[in-house]
C-alpha cells in the first residue's frame, strides 16, 4: 500500500504523505526552539538585574561603614561583572539560534506556498519595504537586542568598580576615579558591542536574502 501511495504521489506531482508529516513536525520543533531561546534570554536577563539589584542594596545597606563598603562592594560586584559576561555570551548564542531557527521556518513556509494557487495567498512572502512582520532587520539591528542592554548595563558595572578600586583601595583623589571609571566603562561597552557585533550581524545579513529574522 506505501508503494501505491508513493506511485500515486509521484505520478500526480503531489509530495509524499510521509514527507509532508516529517516537515509538518519539523516546523513544530523549530517553532518549539525559537520560543525556548526568547524564554531562556528572558530568564537570565531577569537572573541577572535580580542579582544586581540585590547587590546594589546590600552596597547600600553597607555604605555607612567604611570596611563594610570595601568589603561587600569588591566581593559582589566582580561577581555580578562574571555573571553578566556568562549572560551576555548566551544570550547572543540564543539570538543566533533563534535566527537559524527563524530561517528554517521561512524555507518551509517558502514550500508550503508552492502546494497549491490556494495556499500561496496564505503563505506568500512579506513585502520588501517594510520587511517581515513589518519590521525590517539590518546591520545595526544588534544595538537593539537584549544582549545588548545586559552590555549595557554590565559596562557600568564594571566602570564603577574600576573607580570603586581606585576610591577605596588605592585611595587616589578625586575626581581621577570617577574618570578612570568613565574611561573603563566606555571601553567595556565598547568590546561588548564589538563581540556582538561580530557575531550577530553577519548571521542577520545572511537571514535577509532567504526572509530569516532576528529576535529584537
Amino acid at each position: 500500500m506505501t508503494g501505491d501511495s508513493e506511485s500515486a504521489s509521484a505520478e500526480d506531482g503531489a509530495p509524499p504523505p510521509e514527507f509532508m508529516s516529517a516537515l509538518v513536525t519539523e516546523h513544530f520543533v523549530l517553532q518549539s526552539t525559537s520560543s525556548s531561546t526568547i524564554s531562556e534570554s528572558g530568564s537570565r536577563v531577569s537572573i541577572y538585574l535580580s542579582a544586581l539589584s540585590s547587590g546594589l542594596v546590600a552596597i547600600g545597606f553597607a555604605s555607612t561603614s567604611h570596611r563594610a563598603l570595601e568589603s561587600l562592594a569588591f566581593t559582589v560586584l566582580p561577581v555580578v561583572y562574571i555573571l553578566g559576561c556568562f549572560t551576555i555570551v548566551r544570550l547572543v548564542d540564543t539570538s543566533v539560534a533563534n535566527i537559524v531557527s527563524m530561517r528554517r521556518m521561512e524555507a518551509i513556509r517558502r514550500y508550503y506556498a508552492t502546494l497549491g494557487s490556494l495556499a500561496a495567498p496564505y503563505f506568500e512572502a512579506d513585502e520588501s519595504v517594510t520587511g517581515r512582520h513589518g519590521v525590517r532587520y539590518g546591520r545595526w539591528s544588534y544595538l537593539f537586542t537584549m544582549a545588548s542592554m545586559v552590555i549595557v548595563v554590565n559596562s557600568v558595572v564594571g566602570g564603577a568598580t574600576v573607580a570603586l578600586v581606585f576610591a577605596l583601595a588605592i585611595k587616589v583623589a578625586s575626581p581621577v576615579p570617577v574618570v578612570l571609571g568613565i574611561v573603563a566603562g566606555l571601553a567595556l561597552l565598547a568590546a561588548g558591542l564589538y563581540y556582538e557585533h561580530r557575531r550577530l550581524t553577519p548571521v542577520v545579513l545572511g537571514s535577509r536574502q532567504t526572509g530569516g529574522l532576528v529576535r529584537r
